[in-house]
């Protein structure tokens, strides 16, 4: 059952959010208005350490009005590749220099009304190079085990959907490693 887009217009929007009205067709048959939003896609990065670690920042959220812990993650700039941005927001956001990404996980949060994708990646290894040059994203950053990630969970200490989809994803690989 496939919907078909017949035209689409700009609601509003700036450089990074647009928001769309859409002339779709159901596959009914029946046209109706639909409004959508348009995302640039975002990059995150799992980094980890031989401690069992994984790099987080606390990070107040105004919109929700919300204290948690994240991923460095960011926006994906129309020049650069998801692995150059994930790598990107680390350094800006952490001040700690990550190489050798791989991809974790993909996902599209809420592909029913927003069409941004988010590419986690994961770095097992990282170079702290000094402060974080973005100084707006972060109250503290901070190592964190791993094994403690299931209880900030169910603490709601970590709540971001990027954030929890790639956490679980590492968690769920270190689980199968371990079982091999």
């Amino acid at each position: 059952m496939r919907w078909h887009i017949h035209g689409e217009t700009e609601a509003w929007g700036n450089p990074w959010l647009s928001v769309r009205k859409l002339d779709v067709e159901q596959p009914d048959g029946e046209r109706i208005d639909y409004h959508a939003v348009r995302l640039k896609h975002v990059a995150a990065a799992v980094v980890t350490d031989d401690e069992g670690r994984v790099l987080l920042m606390w990070r107040h959220r105004f919109l929700t009005d919300r204290w948690a812990w994240e991923l460095p993650m960011g926006l994906i700039e129309p020049d650069e590749s998801p692995a150059e941005a994930a790598a990107r927001e680390v350094e800006e956001e952490t001040g700690w220099r990550v190489s050798g990404l791989e991809e974790l996980v993909y996902s599209e949060p809420a592909a029913g009304i927003m069409d941004s994708a988010h590419h986690v990646f994961r770095a097992t290894s990282a170079v702290r190079i000094g402060e974080p040059t973005e100084r707006n994203e972060s109250d503290r950053i901070e190592w964190i085990p791993l094994t403690d990630v299931p209880a900030m969970i169910a603490r709601r200490e970590i709540v971001s959907g990027i954030t929890l989809v790639g956490l679980q994803q590492a968690l769920l690989q270190r689980t199968a490693s371990a079982g091999d």
